[in-house]
C-alpha cells in the first residue's frame, strides 16, 4: 500500500494525517512517480491553514523528485525508470506515489540528486521568474530581497551573485545574516535590530532601489514601498506574516508613482516549453556549483513526521529548504 498525507479540516500542523491508499493508474497524459524526496514549501502552510481555500479532504504538496514507474496513454518524451522532478502538480505530492501531468514533469540530469532537485525546483523556478522575468536584474544592479535566508532567499542570493548583481537581504538574526552573505548576498539587514528603510538608504547612498522582492506581506509592505526609487517596482509574492489588505492605491502615487505586482509561478510557467527553459537555466547553475541546495540533516523529515516538519518551518527556525523523505 502507498502512503499519503491528508487533512480533512483547516488548522495547524496537527490536522495533517498519514494514511494508506491504493494508487490509481495514471490517466491520459499522466505519469506515476515514485517519490524519493518531497519539497516542503511555505505555500503548503497557507493551504493547510485555509488562507488559500481548497476542497476538503485534500492531499498536500506539489513538488517532488523521483522515478517514473508507470505512464498513461498519450505520454511521449518520458518513460518508465526516468529520473524526474515536478513542482506544479495537483495537490498530493506528500506521498510515496503520485500521478502527475506529464507536462508538469521534467527529466532530472544525473548530476543532480533527488534531494537537491526536491529542495530546489519550486524555489528555483520562483527565483527564475522573479529575477529573470518579473524584473530582469542586471549586472551591478542593487536590489532588496526579504527573507534572504529562507529556501527561496538563499537561492536568490546565489543567483544574484551569478548574475553579478548586489542583493541586499533582510534576515531575522545574526546567524541568518551570515548565512545569506555566505550564499552571495552583497549586504544583510537584521530587521530585528536595524531599520530596513534607513539601512537601504545608507547602502545605496540614498538612491534606494529599483525593485523590492517581498514574500513577507503585511509586516513589510510599507517599508518595502519606502525603499523604492520613483517609478520603482514592488514585487509582492508571498504572505508569511499575513496578506496585504486594504491597500489605498493613492499611496503608490504619494511614494513616487510606484508599480506593484502580485505574481505567481503559474503566471510565468504556462506550458511545458516554458518549464523546460526555466528548468534548464536552474539545472545549469546547480550542476556547475553556482547554486548549492544541499539540505541540512535536521531539515529532513520522514513522511510520518509531517506535523513536526510544518511546525519547524513556521517557527522560522529553518535555513534554506526542508524535505520530506518517503
Amino acid at each position: 500500500m502507498a502512503k499519503q498525507i491528508q487533512f480533512s479540516r483547516n488548522g495547524g500542523p496537527e490536522v495533517l494525517e498519514i494514511q494508506e491508499f491504493t494508487p490509481q493508474d495514471p490517466g491520459v497524459g499522466e505519469v506515476q512517480v515514485e517519490n524519493k524526496a518531497i519539497g516542503i514549501n511555505y505555500i503548503d502552510t497557507y493551504i493547510r491553514s485555509g488562507l488559500y481555500p481548497t476542497a476538503l479532504p485534500s492531499g498536500l504538496g506539489t513538488e517532488a523528485a523521483g522515478v517514473v514507474i508507470k505512464t498513461g496513454a498519450g505520454v511521449t518524451g518520458i518513460k518508465v525508470n526516468d529520473r524526474v522532478v515536478y513542482a506544479q502538480s495537483k495537490p498530493g505530492a506528500y506521498s510515496t506515489l503520485h500521478n502527475v501531468a506529464a507536462e508538469k514533469v521534467v527529466q532530472l540530469p544525473t548530476a543532480i540528486s533527488f534531494e537537491q532537485a526536491a529542495a530546489a525546483f519550486l524555489k528555483g523556478l520562483t527565483v527564475h521568474y522573479l529575477l529573470r522575468q518579473t524584473y530582469e536584474i542586471q549586472p551591478e544592479e542593487t536590489f532588496l530581497f526579504h527573507a534572504a535566508s529562507g529556501g527561496v532567499g538563499l537561492i536568490a542570493c546565489q543567483w544574484a551573485k551569478a548574475l553579478g548583481a548586489r542583493l541586499i537581504g533582510t534576515v531575522g538574526s545574526a546567524e541568518k545574516a551570515q548565512r545569506a552573505k555566505a550564499a552571495g548576498a552583497w549586504a544583510a539587514i537584521n530587521y530585528r535590530h536595524e531599520n530596513v528603510v534607513q539601512r537601504v538608504a545608507e547602502l545605496t547612498n540614498n538612491k534606494k532601489v529599483r525593485v523590492v522582492y517581498d514574500s513577507v506581506g503585511k509586516d513589510t509592505w510599507e517599508a518595502s514601498l519606502d525603499c523604492l526609487q520613483p517609478r520603482g517596482l514592488m514585487v509582492s509574492y508571498g504572505n508569511s506574516s499575513g496578506p496585504v489588505t486594504g491597500v489605498n492605491l493613492a499611496i503608490l502615487n504619494q511614494k513616487g508613482s510606484l508599480y506593484v505586482t502580485r505574481p505567481s509561478l503559474d503566471g510565468y510557467i504556462t506550458c511545458h516549453d516554458e518549464l523546460v527553459t526555466a528548468s534548464n537555466e536552474l539545472f545549469a547553475l546547480i550542476a556547475c556549483g553556482a547554486i548549492n541546495v544541499d539540505v541540512p540533516e535536521r531539515q529532513k523529515f520522514d513522511l510520518s513526521e509531517v506535523q513536526k516538519a510544518h511546525a519547524t518551518l513556521e517557527s522560522r527556525a529553518t535555513q534554506g529548504s526542508c524535505l520530506l523523505i518517503p
